[in-house]
């Protein structure tokens, strides 16, 4: 039996803990959890430690945003010897077999090392429909996997590769960390599994989707659910750092400089002026964008500290 450990950043969790943790204990294939707390202040910590005395609690001292926390997580399950690591939204659960239908198509595809990250079919809390988000992923890959006209015709395939899935759910075998790594810490909450994915492609491994494998992420169903007033936009940085594209920096500058010019002479200056704050924090960000964008490319588990 493989040793698989899931990984959950909480703050604030209450809402969803009974049902999140109560799956973990319910699935038909036993696994570990470790759970990285962003600083709860709703009693998060002392109902998963006096109701789930089996989860590994890991309690920070401030909130390390999403993705250095799970780096801690996982760099503790790859030291304890996991074989599969599980990042698992708090807001989320799974179903008794969802596991197992995962697994099922890893040990059956042929080239294993190809597979990067599996992903269950995500459907949203009411049970009843497929989150908003995984229908928009599959709507962009609908000519390369005609995944629609499969649902439609009840054809469905064992997996699908997608470009994209977000990070609610991710099974990630042990070789996609020791090759990809963990999660960009230049990034605090949203955005950090886009970077990772551009990784994920540079090095040749691919993200696919289980049809058979489902789980809930009870997640907010609208497009543009990131309030940009509290969190970065850091979808320019995105592109600047990905390893697949060269010269990314000079061009990502260059189109900043366009768009700003094209909103100015149009009338549009708060445009403009949101516009040039992002150039002058990317101009700000230089160096330590080439830094990591060095490091990206040259570097193997960035990162994390598995060694």
């Amino acid at each position: 039996m493989p040793k698989i450990y899931f990984i959950i950043v909480t703050y604030n969790a209450m809402k969803w803990a009974e049902r999140c943790f109560t799956s973990l204990r319910q699935s038909s294939v036993p696994v570990n959890c470790i759970v990285i707390d962003n600083g709860s202040t709703d009693g998060t910590q002392e109902y998963v430690k006096n109701n789930f005395p089996e989860v590994d609690f890991i309690q920070s001292q401030e909130n390390l945003g999403f993705g250095k926390a799970n780096n801690i997580g996982i760099e503790k399950a790859y030291k304890l010897g996991a074989d599969f690591f599980y990042l698992m939204n708090q807001d989320a659960w799974l179903y008794s077999d969802s596991l197992e239908k995962l697994l099922e198509v890893y040990n059956n595809y042929t080239n294993k090392e190809e597979i990067g990250i599996i992903s269950p079919m995500h459907i949203d809390g009411t049970e009843k429909k497929l989150d908003i988000f995984l229908d928009k992923y599959i709507s962009f890959n609908s000519d390369k996997t005609r995944l629609i006209s499969d649902l439609y015709f009840q054809t469905l395939k064992s997996y699908y590769e997608l470009d994209f899935i977000n990070a609610a759910h991710w099974f990630l075998p042990k070789e996609t960390i020791r090759i990809v790594g963990g999660f960009n810490p230049f990034f605090f909450h949203y955005g950090e599994d886009n970077e990772y994915v551009n990784r994920l492609k540079y090095h040749k491994k691919k993200m696919i989707l289980v049809p058979a494998s489902k789980v809930v992420h009870d997640g907010k169903q609208f497009l543009d659910k990131v309030d940009y007033n509290k969190y970065k936009d850091l979808s320019i940085e995105t592109k600047i750092l990905n390893p697949n594209l060269t010269n990314s920096l000079q061009q990502e500058k260059k189109a900043l400089l366009q768009s700003i010019l094209k909103n100015s002479l149009t009338g549009n200056i708060d445009k403009a002026k949101k516009l040039y704050e992002s150039y002058k924090n990317i101009n700000k960000n230089t160096t330590e964008l080439l830094k990591i964008k060095e490091k990206i490319i040259n570097e193997r588990s960035c990162f994390l500290n598995i060694s």
